[in-house]
């Protein structure tokens, strides 16, 4: 007995697909979708994985440069000026590793500072804002593959390459930057450059930018304006966070006798400082002029000492993982959003 194939089947049973690529429930595969998003974008995505290899390969070979040299001269934890006896004679010494690798580790400072805005100009803006501009979307949508699956696709593979291409290069400088950053180079950690670019802190920032791109791609539905409505928001939220940051976890106070000089040690970051009484209450602005009967003048205030609020360098990493997790819960939440606005238009 002969079997007439029904038009529009195959022999596996499929329909409207001569080539079996979508499953038995008419959707396209996930494998299919995410060989589509990766084909778009396989340029952006392949240049980003390359700079973050190359970046960390560079970092890597710094770190060993910096190390010896570091070594060498016996100046680990020494500064220009140090009050540690052990770092007495030392300051050409440290003042030739600035001029040296100076250069280099500001070039990957600021590297991995601009690369999360970077992101969120070229893979972010344009990975929906193109789509919907040109109308290329409308083809996509009408092979069976629903809007929020085809937006989940779109945006989770481009944001795994950026995590693992950002984390990757973050982890290699953070490893340079334990041997050559803070007395040595003076490149502190609580500097905004310095934070912006050490541990979990550009990872986050990547994703946010990747998420505000996203959105502003499926809001304004115009390339070139999402690309700038990204740019003014990322540089927005980490303006607003770097005046947040000393506050998200309590300072440590230092109290100096009027007879000691104040002093907190050099990786220590200083948010605040000024005289306190006898009585314990505290005058952020000196109370007296810097002329003549100065002290005289503090005693009638009855000023015993100065004090200093710093965040120690133990409170890096607390820090950081505080305003990451702040950036990727906002990063999580607009990422909620275009979901929803995506339902809502589409749906």
């Amino acid at each position: 007995m002969t079997t007439t194939a029904h038009p529009g089947t195959n022999g596996r049973g499929t329909t409207g697909d001569p080539g079996g690529t979508r499953e038995r429930d008419g959707r396209a595969p996930l494998g299919g979708l995410l060989w589509l998003v990766w084909r778009q974008h396989r340029l952006v995505l392949g240049v980003l994985l390359a700079a973050a290899a190359a970046g960390a390969v560079w970092c890597a070979v710094l770190r060993g440069q910096t190390a010896a040299f570091i070594d060498a001269h016996h100046i680990a934890g020494c500064s220009e000026i140090s009050l540690d006896p052990r770092c007495d004679g030392t300051q050409k010494a440290v003042t030739a590793f600035r001029d040296t690798f100076g250069p280099s580790l500001r070039l990957a400072e600021m590297g991995l500072v601009l690369l999360p805005v970077l992101i969120g100009l070229f893979v972010g803006a344009p990975l929906i804002a193109r789509e919907l501009e040109a109308g290329t979307h409308k083809l996509v949508l009408t092979q069976s593959v629903g809007p929020l699956r085809w937006l989940a696709v779109k945006t989770g593979l481009p944001a795994l390459v950026v995590a693992g291409a950002v984390t990757a290069l973050s982890l290699v400088y953070t490893w340079l930057w334990q041997v050559a950053g803070d007395e040595v180079s003076g490149f502190y950690w609580y500097s905004t450059l310095g934070f912006h670019a050490l541990g979990p802190v550009p990872v986050a920032y990547a994703l946010l930018a990747l998420a505000v791109g996203v959105l502003a791609g499926l809001l304004l539905r115009r390339t070139v304006l999402s690309m700038g409505v990204t740019l003014g928001a990322v540089v927005a939220v980490q303006i607003v966070l770097a005046q947040l940051r000393p506050y998200l976890l309590p300072a440590v106070t230092t109290e100096f006798p009027k007879d000691r000089p104040a002093q907190v040690p050099d990786d220590s970051w200083l948010v605040g400082q000024g005289h306190y009484t006898r009585s314990g209450a505290r005058l952020s602005d000196s109370p007296c002029d810097a002329a003549a009967g100065y002290e005289d003048c503090l005693r009638q205030h009855g000023v015993v000492g100065q004090y200093m609020d710093h965040h120690p360098a133990s409170h890096h990493w607390p820090l950081a993982w505080i305003e990451a997790g702040i950036v990727l819960a906002l990063a999580a939440a607009l990422t909620v959003v275009a979901f929803r606005v995506m339902r809502r238009r589409h749906g």
